[in-house]
């Protein structure tokens, strides 16, 4: 095509726009930590400096558990182990948010030089998915102490997937710019050097664990 005196032409690159499925296996336990509705009703107080009551609840180990859990399925509303059990029966099934997988391929990636910046790992793939279904093993409830930042210790009751969960990954990414070879890199490096939930890799602990299998 011809241009005009003094005229320059644009041209605008191809986006190669493709979409893979991976599947992480977990090399470790995953913990899971949602936060409950209690502590989200507590936090919504304190920050509004609504008047509560100085009694505590009575603590529901049980129910700390089953509401720390990603419920893809209904929630039994009775919180005993009768009912957890019962929807386990029936084919409960759980997630965990993409944000944390791809959280930890991006950190991984850039403090292992990479990436010059995460801003542009963001942009690298997507993962088509808001809760991603953790499938494999079944969530069985552990007791750890935790030490507040007041310094007074206490306990807390969440669900443990055991090693061996796997979650199936839908990605799109731009071919031009990076490979599927790559975008797996990047993910493997967020599962040996990060990991994904509480007391993971990153925090100091070894929990969180992951690979991207072989096809």
């Amino acid at each position: 095509m011809a241009t005009k005196k003094n005229e320059v032409q644009v041209v605008i690159p191809e986006i190669k726009i493709e979409h893979a499925q991976l599947r992480i296996t977990g090399t470790s336990p995953l913990v899971v930590h949602k936060f409950s509705e209690k502590a989200k009703k507590q936090m919504l107080e304190k920050q509004m400096k609504t008047a509560k009551s100085n009694a505590k609840d009575a603590k529901n180990p049980v129910e700390d558990f089953m509401q720390s859990l990603y419920w893809l399925t209904p929630m039994p509303e009775e919180y005993t182990e009768a009912a957890f059990e019962k929807a386990i029966k029936k084919g409960a099934r759980f997630g965990f948010p993409a944000t944390g997988v791809k959280q930890a391929a991006v950190s991984a990636a850039y403090r292992s030089g990479l990436s010059k910046d995460k801003v542009s790992m963001y942009g690298a793939f997507h993962i088509n998915a808001d809760l991603l279904e953790i499938q494999g093993t079944t969530p069985v409830m552990r007791e750890d102490t935790v030490r507040l930042a007041t310094g007074v210790a206490d306990l807390r009751y969440r669900p443990e997937f055991p090693a061996g969960w796997f979650m199936d990954i839908p990605i799109s990414f731009n071919s031009s710019l990076y490979t599927l070879a790559q975008i797996v890199t990047f993910i493997n490096l967020g599962g040996f050097a990060v990991g994904i939930g509480e007391n993971r890799i990153e925090k100091g602990g070894q929990w969180g664990a992951f690979k991207v299998e072989a096809e």
